[in-house]
């Protein structure tokens, strides 16, 4: 969602000071991120960018699958990538969507986000390997520019999507890394879908406190914790990092707050995790890996 920006920044500044031209607009081209990453590598075949904010990463695992199934490659580098910058950041806390302190998802005191940047990036093939990419739900509410809807109808219609995908029902389920961005707005709404679909309960956390909010990288950096999770044996289950005090007007969700493990060995349940995420403009993505 921000590509080049930082560096234009950077460079009108100097150019205002020098009285210099600012800069090349190819350097903050967005959708110039995939195709640098395809040159980078040596590789061939398709290369695009998907910008739906912080949905991006998260739609691009889809995106890779349908390339896959229609038999256009071989095999995908897919992921996500944000950086910051003051536009991120001034732009944000004009919402009055940003935190001074650390962000506290799902509590009675949260107040916002904190942006952070990073990057996230899988090979997606046909092949076996130790996670399987199983289900994936697009949907869009588009109930308002920047407000998800309340209830969260369109983001509903992703979670029960992706599961219909993966050919399982939520008591499949064994953790939800939900997107929690520690808005009044987005927490409400993720509360009460996540209730809705997961009547009997499921272990959540939400981990941008551990992050920031990466933005256009979210869905992938969170794919990739939950990627974790289901590869290896010794990664417990993300925490849920808060203050503990629960929103009395919000359904209550079973927090990871101490250490946790999915099930192992030979019959074990839960062998599935779903990774949900929401952008402005009604944008819903939920994604589900198996082991």
């Amino acid at each position: 969602s921000t590509s080049g920006i930082g560096a234009v920044e950077a460079t009108f500044a100097d150019a205002e000071a020098k009285n210099t031209k600012p800069f090349d607009y190819r350097q903050m081209e967005i959708g110039t991120a995939a195709p640098f990453a395809a040159a980078a590598l040596g590789l061939g075949g398709p290369a695009f960018t998907i910008s739906t904010a912080c949905t991006s990463s998260a739609k691009a695992f889809a995106a890779a699958r349908r390339l896959l199934r229609a038999q256009l490659c071989d095999a995908v580098v897919v992921g996500g990538v944000d950086t910051l910058c003051e536009l991120t950041l001034q732009g944000f806390a004009s919402l009055e969507s940003t935190s001074a302190v650390r962000t506290n998802p799902m509590s009675a005191n949260r107040r916002g986000i904190n942006i952070g940047e990073g990057a996230a990036v899988f090979l997606m093939s046909r092949e076996e390997g130790p996670v399987r990419f199983a289900g994936a739900g697009e949907s869009s509410d588009a109930h308002h520019i920047s407000a998800p809807d309340p209830q969260g109808a369109g983001g509903e219609i992703a979670l029960r999507a992706a599961l219909a995908d993966a050919g399982i029902d939520a008591r499949a389920i064994g953790y939800v890394n939900l997107h929690a961005t520690a808005t009044l707005k987005n927490d409400q709404m993720e509360a009460h879908l996540m209730a809705r679909v997961f009547p009997d309960g499921v272990a959540v956390s939400g981990t941008k406190p551990l992050t920031g909010h990466t933005l256009g990288a979210a869905g992938a950096t969170e794919a990739g914790l939950a990627w974790l999770t289901l590869a290896r044996d010794d990664v417990a289950l993300p925490r849920h990092l808060w203050d503990g005090q629960a929103d009395a007007t919000l359904p209550p969700l079973d927090f990871v707050e101490s250490a946790r493990y999915l099930p192992r060995g030979a019959g074990a349940q839960s062998q599935y995790v779903m990774s949900n995420s929401f952008a402005f403009g009604g944008s819903n993505v939920s994604l589900v890996l198996a082991r």
